[in-house]
């Protein structure tokens, strides 16, 4: 049976106002083999028409994962180390429950495959000790795979936030998003 070396003490941090749009993430991403050559990472302009500026979309790891909880076919699944994993494709129905449940708009369908697909934090790569290839590889560490004091040496200015609020609803993750120092939670309106 292989050893996991699962390394719980790194974590995955963003930092949006880092993000210089370039892509890097998304190609990394698309080349890993378990993705069948697409990205399960995105970048997105915020205003287009006013503004260069980009943000990332990952998958948020939740602690309690909606897309996994209306999924009729248990095809979602959260492992021991927090890690909510792609559809099992011997069991996803191609439903959307996921994809119209998730409040950060993660999941995707590949409607060729009838499969909901989207980011599982390269566990290839972490439950073997090494870091998501999109944090290998973005320039700006707008990704970032690392521990909370590194993250605090980086960033001594931000605080690392993995609690949202949407409206009444209280959504804590995985991975924490970089926010001005001394904030406890992202509201999201």
């Amino acid at each position: 049976m292989p050893t996991t070396k699962y390394d719980q003490q790194k974590e995955f941090f963003i930092d949006m106002q880092r993000c210089i749009g370039c892509h890097a993430c998304e190609m990394a991403c698309a080349e890993c083999e378990t993705n069948g050559q697409e990205s399960m990472i995105h970048i997105h302009y915020v205003e287009r028409a006013v503004s260069v500026q980009t943000t990332v979309q990952v998958c948020m790891h939740c602690e309690d994962p909606a897309c996994a909880n209306v999924c009729p076919a248990d095809a979602i699944t959260k492992d021991e180390f927090g890690v909510v994993h792609t559809a099992n494709s011997s069991r996803c129905i191609g439903c959307s429950n996921c994809v119209l449940a998730c409040p950060f708009g993660v999941p995707k369908k590949a409607e060729q495959a009838e499969l909901m697909m989207k980011c599982n934090m390269c566990y290839d790569r972490t439950s073997a000790g090494k870091k998501p290839m999109c944090a290998t590889v973005c320039p700006s560490q707008a990704l970032f795979y690392g521990t909370r004091e590194e993250i605090q040496k980086m960033r001594p200015n931000s605080t690392p936030v993995k609690k949202f609020v949407f409206g009444e609803q209280e959504v804590n993750t995985k991975v924490n998003v970089m926010m001005p120092k001394g904030s406890t939670h992202l509201k999201v309106h």
